[in-house]
């Protein structure tokens, strides 16, 4: 039995990825460069970093996106998949994140809530929501 292989011409790949607009392909560019910093550093745990963020209203971009990449394996319950900045090809993690993103800039809160009481446990939901939120926001300022 042969290994199937991985070309770099794969469509297959395509079909199935959701479509992002550029503000979200941006975003989630961040999220997947501060992921790579953050490979290495500990994990912050995800009830003190946001009481910490909430104190300050001047926090960057940069803050919110490194304390959420930060927190989510906790939240999860495992590793969130990030692929390298640039790389059009978006992980199940990256696309429930983007689309957590998009429907808090549309104002989508029902679809919002659908996705993160589907993958999060209830305890951790308004944590999370809460850097989610603040990292659509530094996104999708009018």
């Amino acid at each position: 039995m042969r290994p199937v292989g991985l070309y770099a011409d794969d469509t297959s790949a395509w079909s199935s990825r959701p479509e992002l607009n550029d503000t979200a392909m941006t975003a989630l560019n961040h999220l997947r460069l501060v992921a790579l910093e953050c490979r290495s550093a500990a994990r912050a745990d995800l009830y003190q970093a946001c009481a910490v963020l909430t104190h300050d209203k001047t926090v960057a971009q940069r803050a919110y996106a490194e304390t959420l990449v930060k927190c989510l394996c906790q939240a999860l319950g495992k590793k969130p998949v990030f692929y390298a900045p640039g790389v059009r090809e978006v992980s199940f993690d990256e696309a429930w994140l983007m689309r957590l993103i998009q429907s808090s800039a549309g104002a989508d809160f029902n679809s919002f809530e659908f996705l993160i009481r589907s993958r999060v446990p209830h305890i951790a939901q308004r944590n999370l929501a809460f850097l989610i939120h603040s990292m659509s926001e530094s996104f999708y300022q009018t």
